[in-house]
């Protein structure tokens, strides 16, 4: 069941979010299709439409709750959900607290959201059905200016915005530095955030990501390019147990939702 919603958001990711993705398969394809380690989906902490509407679907697939994580500055709060299947990538969803933002922002966003058809599909097309609202070009700038995170969700609406390598299952590339290396090398710019490696061995989880593609957008008042979805690729270290560490770095995490940054 889960296979299903994957397939979903991932065309709608290499569509509408991120069309180089495709390019970095191309790259690092081994003959067979890339192992995705996990997707992260992004939304307000709302009634009907925060963490807990988004996780419904994967939970009805058999997904669990995992890890939870705070980033205070930026003002959001995530969670991680694991399948029981091994292969079944991990799903990381974070909201933005919108009570702890300006009062330009909260009515900002609750006005998006009123626009809605609540409560959201349990079955998850929404996920990777786009923006369910109308938005200005001014209201996303105003957005911007407070919250990146809170211009995206706003510009895009659901829909995955990255999905991640799994440098483990590799046999080109066994670190993520070379494949790094080998990106830039493709011309593919790195989010260097808290530089282009984020963690390490000692955290049991080493992570990049490539910076967001520029994707052009239909607003109420015109079109415009701004910063769509992005790549990550990641290596889980052996945890004392000798599984793979399943979880999130925060610290890493809060550099990696910088790949969606317009400045970089």
């Amino acid at each position: 069941m889960y296979k299903r919603l994957f397939e979903h958001l991932w065309q709608d990711y290499t569509r509408r979010l991120c069309p180089s993705a495709l390019r970095v398969h191309a790259l690092l394809s081994e003959g067979e299709p890339l192992v995705n380690d996990h997707i992260a989906l992004r939304t307000f902490n709302l009634p009907d439409v925060g963490l807990d509407a988004l996780a419904a679907p994967f939970i009805a697939a058999g997904y669990v709750r995992g890890g939870e994580y705070h980033f205070e500055k930026k003002r959001l709060y995530a969670e991680h959900f694991e399948h029981p299947d091994p292969e079944a990538p991990k799903v990381f969803i974070s909201e933005l607290l919108v009570g702890q933002c300006s009062s330009r922002l909260q009515s900002d966003v609750r006005a998006l959201v009123a626009q809605m058809e609540t409560p959201l599909d349990p079955h998850g097309a929404f996920l990777s059905l786009g923006r369910p609202w109308q938005l200005s070009l001014s209201t996303y700038q105003a957005l911007a200016e407070e919250s990146e995170y809170a211009a995206w969700v706003a510009a895009h609406g659901y829909g995955a915005n990255h999905f991640t390598v799994s440098i483990n299952a590799l046999s080109t590339f066994d670190e993520v530095e070379t494949v790094n290396t080998y990106l830039k090398q493709h011309d593919f710019v790195l989010n260097d955030a808290g530089g282009e490696v984020k963690g390490g061995p000692e955290v049991l989880l080493a992570q990049s990501s490539t910076m967001a593609d520029a994707v052009p957008v239909t607003f109420s008042d015109g079109e415009a390019t701004v910063p769509g979805g992005f790549y990550e690729f990641a290596k889980r270290y052996p945890q004392a147990d000798g599984r793979l560490y399943p979880g999130f770095v925060a610290a890493s995490a809060d550099k990696i939702f910088e790949s969606t940054h317009r400045n970089g």
